[in-house]
């Protein structure tokens, strides 16, 4: 029971200290009022927008684009990584070009997104596809690459050949690193939300926050901004509880 109250603890002490700031900027007088609207005025914007403009939707929409673009960035983001981590020369190849591309902002290609992918949904996967194959493909193989060899060699050594190698050791080795991968892929992907809606979207959180910010709606853009870092927050407790699950040998060799 004790252990249990300390867990309970740990996780409300960092929102229970947030809250207290958040209560105490406006009475610092640094900062207007009416740019910090306080977490209860928050809270009554969220229900309004929930039940009267259907806040549930937006939330909805935009899990899908989430949850599709990086469905396809994960997709092809695992093959990809396997080449760059299992033969080396395709490494020394690609990789300058994928580090080229990782470090552009998803943000900076709208103008080409519109051109070339139009304005509806599919330019919006698209972006967000951008976003998750570029942050998790780096994940993978580097984890793909530091395998310790120790395991080839031992695997070698009674026979193996290059396919059961690379089968029964290098893919099973990797499984940590794709999780990783996925959980790093989710981040970037809803951190790119908002600008994949920027591109004419009707619906969705990103939008929700676009619209209020041109009307000064301070209380709206903290309802979106707060529902984003909460549905990923969620997202990722859910991708945790999946690897510990996956992962149970590891932690048995580690321990």
């Amino acid at each position: 029971m004790k252990r249990f109250g300390l867990k309970v603890l740990y996780l409300l002490f960092p929102w229970t200290l947030i809250l207290t700031v958040w209560y105490l900027i406006p009475l610092t007088g640094l900062v207007n009022e009416a740019l910090v609207p306080l977490p209860h005025v928050v809270a009554k914007k969220f229900v309004v927008l929930m039940t009267v403009n259907d806040l549930w939707i937006d939330m909805l929409v935009s899990c899908r684009r989430v949850l599709s673009g990086l469905a396809l960035g994960i997709t092809a983001a695992v093959p990809a990584a396997f080449l760059l981590g299992w033969y080396k020369p395709a490494r020394r190849l690609v990789d300058p070009m994928i580090n080229f591309f990782r470090s552009l902002p998803p943000i900076a290609l709208i103008p080409l997104i519109i051109v070339y992918f139009g304005i509806d949904e599919l330019a919006k996967t698209v972006m967000l596809f951008y976003a998750a194959f570029f942050a998790s493909v780096i994940v993978m193989y580097e984890g793909i690459v530091q395998t310790n060899p120790v395991f080839i060699r031992v695997a070698r050594t009674l026979g193996a050949s290059d396919f059961e190698i690379f089968w029964r050791v290098i893919v099973p080795l990797s499984v940590p690193h794709i999780l990783t991968a996925l959980r790093v892929a989710l981040g970037v992907s809803w951190a790119t939300l908002v600008a994949s809606e920027l591109v004419a979207a009707q619906r969705g959180l990103g939008a929700v926050i676009q619209n209020a910010s041109n009307y000064f709606q301070i209380d709206t853009v903290y309802v979106g901004i707060i529902s984003i870092g909460a549905i990923a927050v969620f997202m990722d407790a859910i991708l945790r509880m999946v690897t510990a699950r996956a992962v149970r040998w590891q932690d048995r060799m580690t321990s």
